[in-house]
């Protein structure tokens, strides 16, 4: 797989699994897949409560349907995000243009950063929204609030990671670096 251009092999082999699976960046985007299905799934199941006294269902978070709303988009379009970019990761070996698979590189570092920044954003919010809840006297749905937190959390560093992970293929590819600054190429 070293012989191809941003990191895959010569295009047109035929698919290997096993190295799919490998790839660092493709654990790592299964694990983001992971994590917004804890955080959407915990604040779509016990995130919203209805008390006796009431008839309607409020947010966990402040009494907010904006953060509960927050955390579910987040999830569910990561979630979708990382289908998608794992589809991507299973094709990408067969495409032959070096500017289509630089296409794709960068489009995955560009996605990865603003995943970065949208769970960032959002597990401040969440924090935020948790940190000024008044306590509900039975504590139904704390621990899925705080898995909600702590995973949106965690997930800022699965992003920022596998963003890590291209940044290498896009420095040895042959096409980004200009003649000139090839003998100052990163090792």
């Amino acid at each position: 797989m070293e012989g191809g251009a941003y990191g895959a092999g010569k295009a047109g082999g035929a698919f290997d699994p096993y190295t799919l699976v490998r790839q660092p960046h493709t654990i790592l985007r299964v694990v983001s897949w992971v994590f917004s299905i804890v955080v959407f799934g915990s604040i779509v199941n016990e995130g919203y409560l209805n008390s006796p006294s009431e008839s309607k269902e409020f947010c966990i978070y402040n009494r907010n349907p904006n953060a509960c709303g927050y955390g579910v988009t987040v999830g569910v379009l990561a979630f979708l995000t990382c289908l998608l970019y794992l589809a991507l990761d299973v094709y990408f070996p067969q495409i032959s243009s070096v500017k289509d698979r630089k296409k794709a590189v960068l489009s995955d570092i560009g996605v990865s950063a603003f995943w970065a920044f949208l769970w960032f954003v959002g597990f401040c919010y969440l924090a935020n929204q948790w940190q000024v809840s008044k306590d509900s006297l039975l504590n139904e749905g704390t621990d899925a609030a705080r898995a909600a937190i702590a995973f949106s959390f965690f997930s800022i560093f699965t992003w920022i990671s596998g963003l890590r992970c291209h940044i290498p293929r896009v420095l040895a590819s042959p096409l980004t670096v200009p003649p000139s600054l090839q003998a100052f190429q990163l090792s």
